[in-house]
């Protein structure tokens, strides 16, 4: 068996890091054999941990479903103003994200740099990746895990009148309904839909459940797909339909790591010391644990915070806006790890650009802030962070090589989403 790793070849151009990153050479198993110790122990940590193949954590679904989601999730008809879809924010080619550090929502155009230059409404929060949604095990939603499944019941903004026991389609229901996001925030949608109301809310969910009825295209496929007439369309189906492509679509595919784990796959020396400090001295799996490298509980780093945030004046209390209980202030849901290199910024506010950075901020956060240059306002915000922080379970002080070598072992989690994913019209083909 050979083992792949990553080396500087000695050529006088230089070139990027990408490029450095993709030059293996190879190297037979007696180079690792005085680790054989480490890989063991390295198997057996990923296992306790809640590591679990792939294939086990796949809810099946209905693929005619699966396919007219598809159809839903490309739709600006899932917006009220009809202008925005699912998919201008969960992108490709920003790992499912939208490559921004705060969300544009209703009135953004275009992609990346362009979408923020558009004039559209700015949200709070980095869009967080749609990496293993919905599956076994995954039903703790958004940064301030506003809903949630807890003794089979689902805990959300619609109280006692949730509109699903599946948390996940209780999920896709919210979107729809947050003013900048997919509302626009004008005159006549704060006089009139602005009131916290499960009543507004199912109001607006049927108008859109009306129009996707009439679509001449989605329409047909909702119809013949649920047994439903086009002028009866209930937004029941188009939330079932929207869960069932997310959690296909997105589902969590072989890595890197589960060919090491399960089959005795090649691992790179660095890629080794990474995975050893992450179960180790780094301390990362006590939150990031479990089949998704996450806990799903609320925990607090203290990440640079940028923009207007949650609270306004560039605060974000995350959890605590959910719950109001004073413990919860500054408690964000652990995020998922898989694909997590593909998907900078990071942190809740989106303001880390660097993999590398986001460690360090979990045990060394002043090193990224200029407390000189911040305004008095957001370092008193920053200090009560810091102090929240400060009561987690905290990493050991890494080198800059250990945290190189955390980021080639995360590197071990991303996997090609389109390697085996046929296009939303093969499914429909697939599907009639």
């Amino acid at each position: 068996m050979l083992v792949s790793v990553t080396v500087s070849a000695c050529d006088p151009t230089r070139r990027s890091d990408e490029q450095l990153r993709s030059t293996p050479i190879e190297m037979s198993d007696h180079d690792l054999a005085g680790d054989g110790m480490r890989l063991a122990v390295l198997r057996e940590a990923a296992l306790k941990n809640g590591f679990v193949p792939a294939e086990s954590l796949e809810i099946p679904g209905d693929p005619a479903r699966q396919a007219v989601g598809g159809l839903i999730f490309a739709s600006p008809l899932m917006s009220l103003n009809g202008k925005i879809s699912c998919q201008d924010c969960h992108l490709d080619q920003f790992g499912s994200a939208d490559g921004l550090p705060n969300a544009i929502g209703v009135g953004g155009t275009g992609h990346g740099v362009a979408r923020m230059r558009s004039g559209g409404g700015i949200l709070p929060r980095n869009v967080l990746p749609f990496w293993g949604r919905g599956s076994k095990g995954f039903d703790t939603f958004f940064w301030d895990s506003r809903v949630r499944l807890v003794d089979g019941r689902v805990i959300s903004q619609f109280g006692d009148r949730a509109p699903s026991n599946d948390p996940m389609i209780v999920a896709v229901h919210l979107p729809s309904v947050e003013v900048r996001e997919m509302i626009a925030d004008n005159p006549q949608v704060r006089d009139g839909l602005v009131d916290e109301s499960v009543d507004i809310a199912a109001q607006i969910h049927q108008t859109i459940a009306r129009r996707f009825g009439a679509d001449a295209t989605i329409g047909q496929q909702l119809a013949r797909t649920y047994g439903v007439r086009r002028d009866a369309m209930e937004f029941a189906q188009i939330s079932d339909a929207l869960a069932q492509f997310i959690r296909h679509r997105f589902r969590i595919q072989p890595t890197r790591l589960h060919r090491f784990v399960f089959d005795r796959g090649p691992i790179s020396r660095t890629e080794l010391n990474g995975g050893i400090l992450f179960y180790g001295r780094g301390r990362c799996a006590a939150c990031h644990n479990g089949p998704y490298f996450s806990d799903f509980e609320s925990h607090a780093v203290a990440f640079p915070q940028v923009g207007f945030g949650k609270n306004g004046f560039g605060t974000d209390e995350g959890r605590f806006n959910v719950t109001l209980n004073p413990d919860d202030r500054f408690l964000f849901r652990t995020p998922p790890l898989y694909n997590v290199t593909k998907t900078s910024p990071y942190s809740h506010s989106g303001s880390i650009v660097r993999i590398e950075d986001a460690i360090v901020s979990h045990f060394d956060p002043l090193r990224l802030v200029d407390t000189k240059k911040m305004s008095a306002r957001a370092r008193a915000d920053l200090y009560q962070r810091l102090g929240v922080a400060a009561r987690e379970t905290l990493p050991a002080q890494l080198t800059d090589q250990e945290v190189r070598e955390l980021v080639a072992f995360l590197r071990m989690l991303d996997f090609d989403p389109n390697a085996s994913v046929p296009s939303t019209g093969a499914m429909l083909q697939r599907a009639r």
